[in-house]
C-alpha cells in the first residue's frame, strides 16, 4: 500500500476533506494556503489565497460550487469554487465555550458542534438556538465527521477516545479507546470501520521515537469496537483523517505538513473480522 504524498504546505495541515464526488481533495494548514488537489493521482488542481492566518477547517458544499474555510484570523471565507470570490452570509455567535468542530446535521436543519469542555450541541440552523446538548467527552473535541447516510456520526477527542453517536438524537452508542489523544475520525462508506489519527501533543513530539509516540493511524471495527490493524507512515502525530466516498482510499495529514493518499490492498476487501 504504497501512498501518494501530496506537497503544499510549509506548516503542519490542520484538516482535509473530500468533496462529495471525491474527485477532489481539499487540505489546509497552520499557513495561510488553501490547496485542492486531483485525489486520483495527487496533481494540484489550484489554490486559494486570502486568508492572513493558519486556516482550521474546510468543507465543499454539495455540488462543490462553494468551499467554506474557517481561519486563526478570525474570518471564515466562503470561495466560489469555480474562481475565487469569498464572502460569508451568516455568524452564530457562541460565548459560554469555544467550538472546536462543527458539521451540518441531516438535512441541513441543525448544526452538531463540538466543544472545548467536551459538550456537544445541536443548533437549529434557522434560528441558532440550541436544541440539544450532551457531554460524553472529558476533554477537548478535536474533530466530528457524518457517516455517508448522515444518520451516525463519530467525534475525536484529546481524552483518548473517539465515539460513536446518534446524528438526530445525539445518543451514544460506541467507544472507542486509544492510549494517545486522537484529533480525528472517519466512517467508512462501505465497511463498519472506523480510522482514528492521533498521536501525544505536537509539543512532546520532539522527545519521543515514532513507536512510542503512537503516530500511525488505527482501524477499528464499528460494531465491536476492537482495533485490527494500523497503517504507519508519518513522522509526528496525524492531525486529520479522511476516508474516500467511494471507500477504496482514505487520507491522512501529518503535523509533518504532509497528505498522504493511501489506496487499500485487495487483502483489505477480502478480510473478514471474527467476532
Amino acid at each position: 500500500m504504497k501512498p501518494i504524498l501530496l506537497q503544499g504546505h510549509e506548516r503542519s495541515i490542520t484538516q482535509i476533506k473530500y468533496n462529495r464526488e471525491g474527485d477532489l481533495l481539499f487540505t489546509v494548514a497552520k499557513d495561510p494556503i488553501v490547496n485542492v488537489w486531483y485525489s486520483v493521482n495527487g496533481e494540484r488542481l489550484g489554490t486559494y489565497m486570502g486568508h492572513t492566518g493558519a486556516v482550521w477547517c474546510v468543507d465543499a458544499d454539495w455540488d462543490t460550487k462553494h468551499v467554506l474555510t474557517g481561519s486563526a484570523d478570525n474570518s471564515c471565507r466562503l470561495w466560489d469554487c469555480e474562481t475565487d470570490n469569498n464572502e460569508p452570509y451568516m455568524k452564530i455567535p457562541c460565548n459560554d465555550s469555544k467550538i472546536t468542530s462543527a458539521v451540518w446535521g441531516p438535512l441541513g436543519e441543525c448544526i452538531i458542534a463540538g466543544h472545548e469542555g467536551g459538550e456537544l450541541n445541536q443548533y437549529s440552523a434557522k434560528s441558532g438556538e440550541v436544541l440539544v446538548n450532551v457531554k460524553e467527552h472529558s476533554r477537548q473535541i478535536n474533530d466530528i465527521q457524518l457517516s455517508r447516510d448522515m444518520t451516525m456520526f463519530v467525534t475525536a477527542s484529546k481524552d483518548n477516545t473517539a465515539k460513536l453517536f446518534d446524528s438526530t438524537t445525539l445518543e451514544h452508542q460506541k467507544t472507542f479507546r486509544t492510549e494517545r489523544p486522537v484529533n480525528s475520525a472517519a466512517l467508512s462508506p462501505n465497511y463498519d470501520h472506523v480510522v482514528l489519527g492521533g498521536g501525544q501533543e505536537a509539543m512532546d513530539v520532539t522527545t519521543t521515537s515514532t513507536r512510542i509516540g503512537k503516530f500511525e493511524a488505527r482501524f477499528f471495527h464499528l460494531a465491536f469496537e476492537e482495533e485490527f490493524g494500523r497503517v504507519k507512515g508519518h513522522f509526528g502525530p496525524i492531525n486529520s483523517v479522511a476516508f474516500h466516498p467511494d471507500g477504496k482510499s482514505y487520507s491522512s495529514g501529518g503535523e509533518d505538513g504532509y497528505v498522504r493518499i493511501h489506496y487499500f490492498d485487495p487483502q483489505y476487501f477480502e478480510f473478514e473480522f471474527e467476532a
